[in-house]
C-alpha cells in the first residue's frame, strides 16, 4: 500500500459515505461510487470492490484528467466522468452515482421526473431532468451531466438507460441528493400508476409555488446562524 496517502480525514468521510448507499437501497453489489473534490484532483472509489470492503486506503486519488496519483486500486470506471464534471463545474465539490430502482427505471423511459410533489420542490427546484443516452468509461457522461444540470437548480440528472448523478458542494450533499432522488422517484411513479388506474391526470406543481417553495426550503429551512434566520 502506498505510504503517507494524503487526504486522510476525506478517505475515511467516503468510506463511511460510500457504506449509505446499500444502506439506502440506492445501490446493488458494487455498482455506485461518490467522490470528492481535493487539492490536487479528486478521491474516488475503487472499481469492482465491494462497499463491506472499502478503506480509507482503498481510495484512489486522481488528477482531474483522471490519471492516478496515488493508490494499488484500479479507480472506478467512471472517474473520467467524475473528472470531467469537476472541470467543468467548480462549484461541485461531491458527486454520486447510482442505479437506484425507481430513479433507474425513468431513466429507461428516457422521461424525467415530473414534479408533483413539494418534496421535489423544495430539493429539486423542478422536476428531475433526464439526459441523453452516453457510453460508460470515456467524458460523454460527464458532458451530458454538464450539458444539462450547468446553470440548473436541480443537483441531480438521471441518463437514459443508465441511471442517476448528483452533484452538490460536498460528498454528503450529493449523497443526499441521491436518496431524495429515488425517494421522489418512487413516489411519483406510484402516483402516475394510481392516476393511470382512476383515470385521471398527474398533476404537476405551479412554476411560480415551486419556486416558493424552493427559496424557502433552500434559504429558510432548518438550522442556520442567527444572522442567517429571515
Amino acid at each position: 500500500m502506498t505510504a503517507n496517502l494524503s487526504h486522510p480525514d476525506v478517505r475515511r468521510d467516503l468510506t463511511d459515505l460510500h457504506l449509505e448507499l446499500p444502506r439506502n437501497g440506492l445501490v446493488t453489489w458494487t455498482s455506485g461510487n461518490i467522490s470528492a473534490r481535493v487539492d490536487g484532483g479528486m478521491l474516488i472509489k475503487p472499481s469492482g470492490v465491494t462497499f463491506e470492503n472499502l478503506t480509507p486506503e482503498s481510495m484512489v486519488m486522481t488528477d482531474l484528467d483522471a490519471r492516478v496519483l496515488e493508490g494499488t486500486h484500479s479507480p472506478s470506471s467512471d472517474t473520467a466522468t467524475h473528472a470531467y464534471i469537476y472541470r467543468h463545474l467548480p462549484d461541485v465539490g461531491g458527486i454520486v452515482h447510482t442505479h437506484s430502482p425507481y430513479a433507474t427505471a425513468w431513466a429507461a423511459q428516457g422521461r424525467e421526473i415530473p414534479c408533483i410533489l413539494t418534496a421535489m420542490a423544495d430539493e429539486f427546484g423542478g422536476p428531475i431532468p433526464c439526459g441523453d443516452f452516453a457510453l460508460i468509461g470515456g467524458e460523454q457522461i460527464g458532458a451530458e451531466v454538464v450539458r444539462v444540470l450547468k446553470g440548473h437548480r436541480s443537483p441531480a440528472i438521471i441518463l437514459q438507460s443508465h441511471g442517476v448523478f448528483t452533484l452538490g458542494p460536498t460528498p454528503r450533499a450529493a449523497l443526499k441528493a441521491a436518496v431524495m432522488a429515488e425517494d421522489v422517484a418512487r413516489s411519483v411513479f406510484l402516483a402516475v400508476q394510481l392516476a393511470a388506474s382512476l383515470g385521471t391526470p398527474v398533476r404537476t406543481l405551479d412554476p411560480a409555488d415551486i419556486d416558493s417553495l424552493y427559496d424557502r426550503y433552500q434559504n429558510v429551512y432548518g438550522q442556520r446562524p442567527q444572522g442567517d434566520r429571515a
